[in-house]
């Protein structure tokens, strides 16, 4: 009998390496150019700026400050990941979410107004602010499906409405002398999250880690299952594809397309409520531009090959150099440091491309194999 080989097949098939791979190329991309550009500057605090931008809360020398700034890294990485997860449900959908700045914004401002006018408990507050998210998803949702008016345009419309009205909402709770809303903690503490459990213990009581972080990693789990476990997952990812054939097969396409909407922007609206809450940030009454946290999700999306549990690692690296990058001003002017994590996060978008790339150098190497085999 004529012995043949037995063709192990390749680990570049496997979508899951192909992600980590487009991705870590990314990121070594974004950190060379970067270098390249502070060498242009200042060629003489290049190589120590870059290390402060990598290490970030490691930079410090004393214990006690490297867990608090890591703590700091750590509250801030919720809101993005849960950006994050509002931009990838809907993109495994068709849609493209832009509008996740604006319905971060409804939520701060709907879950800071429970607090503060109205004293509710934290649980209610954060309640209202998904609720007011997915309200504002719902909308573009809802011109989506009935006049099909692209959800990037209604998306980008409805921020700027949400940012003013929301400027509004809370001018009555106006800290006049910071401007800026007043601190829950003095006003309402009853509106603060409580402290996470685990993290607030290994980070020895950091003030602001709540349980809202253990929230956003469950959250991340849960949107992993219901898109690829349960049927309404598949029935929404089959009106992604194609809406006429979902609907031909019986799908609900106009409600399924509502409904991602509506889950994408509680996802955002949600994800602000968990940020808002733990008192470490007040809405600054003065902003006239919506919060870049909806827009670094798409990055932070896109970097982590647009799976949930991606977005985990993915938030966190992206809200790690960007603090790290804010720590270099002592080199740096500030301006420059938030260009530097700007390039980084810039080159994230490129992971999808990468990756098709790559699936389409091993599908040569195939075909050039067999046709080899065959001569």
């Amino acid at each position: 009998m004529e012995n043949r080989k037995v063709s192990r097949p390749s680990i570049l098939r496997i979508p899951a390496v192909q992600t980590v791979i487009a991705s870590l190329l990314c990121v070594l991309a974004g950190l060379l150019i970067g270098f390249i550009v502070l060498l242009l500057i200042n060629p003489g605090g290049a190589t120590e700026a870059m290390g402060t931008i990598i290490s970030n809360f490691m930079s410090f020398k004393k214990a006690a400050k490297q867990i608090s700034n890591f703590g700091n890294t750590l509250v801030k990485t919720v809101p993005l990941l849960m950006c994050s997860l509002s931009v990838l449900f809907s993109y495994k959908v068709g849609l493209f979410n832009i509008g996740a700045a604006g319905q971060y914004v409804a939520g701060i401002g709907v879950g800071l107004f429970f607090a503060h006018g109205l004293n509710a408990p934290w649980w209610i507050c954060m309640i209202m602010a998904m609720l007011a998210g997915a309200a504002l998803g719902a909308i573009s949702g809802l011109l989506k499906a009935t006049r099909n008016v692209n959800e990037v345009i209604s998306g980008i419309m409805l921020n700027w409405i949400c940012l003013y009205l929301v400027n509004m909402l809370l001018a009555p709770y106006m800290d006049i002398k910071m401007n800026e809303t007043f601190a829950l903690k003095v006003t309402h503490p009853a509106a603060v999250i409580p402290e996470s459990p685990l993290f607030g213990s290994l980070l020895n009581g950091h003030k602001y880690t709540t349980i809202a972080v253990e929230l956003a990693i469950l959250i991340a789990v849960g949107i992993w299952i219901l898109m690829t476990k349960t049927k309404l997952g598949y029935e929404l990812r089959a009106t992604g594809l194609n809406k006429y054939a979902a609907r031909y097969s019986g799908m609900r396409d106009g409600f399924n397309i509502i409904l991602t909407m509506a889950i994408s922007g509680g996802l955002a609206g949600l994800g602000a409520s968990m940020f808002y809450l733990t008192d470490m940030i007040k809405w600054p009454m003065a902003v006239t531009s919506v919060p870049a946290m909806g827009f670094n999700g798409i990055a932070a999306a896109f970097l982590g090959g647009l799976h949930p549990l991606g977005a985990i690692f993915s938030s966190f690296f992206i809200q790690h150099i960007t603090d790290g990058g804010s720590f270099m001003e002592k080199i740096y002017p500030s301006e420059i440091a938030g260009f530097i994590s700007a390039i980084i996060i810039y080159m994230c978008a490129f992971v999808l491309l990468i990756k098709q790339q790559l699936g389409k150098a091993r599908m040569r190497r195939v075909t050039e194999k067999k046709g080899g085999e065959a001569k």
